[in-house]
């Protein structure tokens, strides 16, 4: 029968120490000598003790609150890019919202910090988040690739909100792109669509391990009654281009991010919604009215406060060994660039 679990008080009468010795020196503090210090971290690991980060953080927010009602912290992160486009700020700010929502239901701050040119840098980030005693840390999307490898992860626990990061590589939440895609063009092969055309910004597709582009095509050739028409990937738009494509392969819906294509496609004679449609792949950017993928940040952010808050409750900490994704479908919404019913045969 194995004995009772390590616990400071025992380590410190095991070593012949003050409980805040030993305390200090499993967090790294200044104040121990590092002799004393590697002495106390190796008699942990043996009797395999494991620091419990929420304990340190109920005990500091007290200290700091003064006996009131106690809240544990988590920090929501963000990249300061240049080459982000500006549509991705709103984007950012309803998964921030969803996730200090949930987080605030579940008895817990969020806390915002930026990384990058304008913001922190790594290093500063994690001394920081040490000294303030917060050990869980949402990432919310990057445009680039941002590397996270100098936080000491030891002591945090973190969820991506996208679908990977590779440096480190951490579970991740994020909506299931291909899943949406497929759900749209099937919504649109059953209102009489059968030449559905699909134009992405080349990153766009790539930072989603390109996604959007598979689940097209896919579609494409598993539907017979659909007529192939060739994406219109590219790395910037233009009406020039857009036309172009749009006059050569005549798609009878469009489905894209930038909503200027309806202007596009009227210029060309088409007529919306009565001869052509169009789908917007996120909602959040449109700049009209129209149908569209809802591609539900706040929902996102809540569900990743809610994984990250159950690490902290397990005690999990640290790059996981095994990298998992939670993925939540887009919710469809209807609009005024897509007929209600198939044509009349």
């Amino acid at each position: 029968m194995s004995g009772p679990a390590p616990t400071l008080r025992s380590l410190a009468r095991t070593l012949g120490l003050s409980r805040t010795t030993v305390s200090d020196a499993l967090r790294g503090s200044l104040r121990v000598d590092p002799a004393t210090a590697a002495r106390v971290k190796k008699a942990a690991r043996e009797a395999g003790y494991r620091r419990n980060p929420l304990a340190g953080a109920l005990m500091s927010e007290l200290r700091r609150s003064r006996g009131t009602a106690f809240r544990g912290v988590i920090a929501a992160v963000d990249f300061h890019e240049l080459d982000r486009p500006e549509y991705a700020a709103r984007y950012h700010s309803e998964l921030a919202l969803g996730a200090q929502t949930r987080a605030t239901e579940l008895g817990f701050k969020l806390e915002k910090f930026i990384v990058g040119r304008a913001g922190l840098s790594v290093q500063r980030l994690d001394s920081i988040l040490q000294s303030r005693g917060i050990h869980g840390v949402i990432l919310l999307p990057a445009w680039g690739e941002p590397d996270l490898s100098n936080l000491d992860w030891t002591r945090f626990a973190g969820i991506y909100t996208d679908y990977i990061i590779e440096r480190p590589a951490l579970h991740s939440v994020c909506s299931d792109h291909y899943r949406s895609l497929l759900a749209a063009l099937q919504r649109l092969a059953a209102l009489g669509y059968t030449r559905p055309g699909l134009f992405l910004q080349k990153h766009q597709d790539e930072r989603l391990q390109y996604r959007w582009g598979a689940a097209f095509r896919a579609f494409q050739e598993s539907h017979a009654g659909i007529r192939p028409v060739p994406p219109l990937i590219a790395e910037k738009f233009s009406r020039e281009t857009f036309t172009a494509w749009f006059q050569r392969h005549k798609p009878d819906v469009v489905l894209g991010h930038n909503t200027e294509a309806i202007d596009w496609m009227e210029a060309g004679g088409a007529q919306v919604p009565a001869t052509h449609g169009f789908v917007s792949l996120n909602v959040l950017m449109k700049t009209r009215p129209c149908a569209g993928l809802d591609l539900l940040p706040r929902q996102l952010g809540a569900r990743g406060a809610e994984l990250l808050i159950a690490q902290l409750q397990r005690n999990e900490t640290g790059i996981p060994e095994w990298p998992s994704t939670t993925t939540i479908p887009a919710r469809w919404m209807d609009g005024p660039t897509l007929r209600s019913a198939p044509p009349s045969k």
